[in-house]
């Protein structure tokens, strides 16, 4: 049997609404808590678990400002972030790589 190499999945990155939040702000300097809430369908307090989650692994960073009389959070990717993001999804494709030439393999 051959050996296989390890796939460098991000577990920071991996959730589902995590990936999708980075995702998001791949493509735009900052986005807006709602916009964010809307892209993934999660309740606030979740929203927020995640952009914790994000911002003390270092990939994300949150701004707090009023806006229309009321105070709004935005964020945004930090370099780090931007880094690992890219990563995370070449590790994917990496992984759907192997399981597509494994099918192929097997036919």
């Amino acid at each position: 049997m051959s050996r296989v190499d390890p796939i460098a999945i991000d577990p920071v990155l991996h959730p589902p609404a995590r990936l999708q939040i980075a995702a998001v702000l791949a493509r735009v300097s900052d986005a807006e808590f709602a916009v964010l809430k809307d892209v993934t369908g999660v309740a606030d307090s979740v929203l927020s678990k995640h952009l914790s989650a994000l911002g003390e692994a270092g990939y994300v960073r949150l701004r707090k400002a009023a806006r229309d009389g009321r105070q709004r959070t935005w964020a945004s990717l930090t370099s780090s972030g931007r880094k690992a993001f890219a990563a995370h999804m070449a590790a994917l494709q990496a992984l759907a790589a192997a399981a597509e030439a494994a099918a192929i393999a097997a036919e």
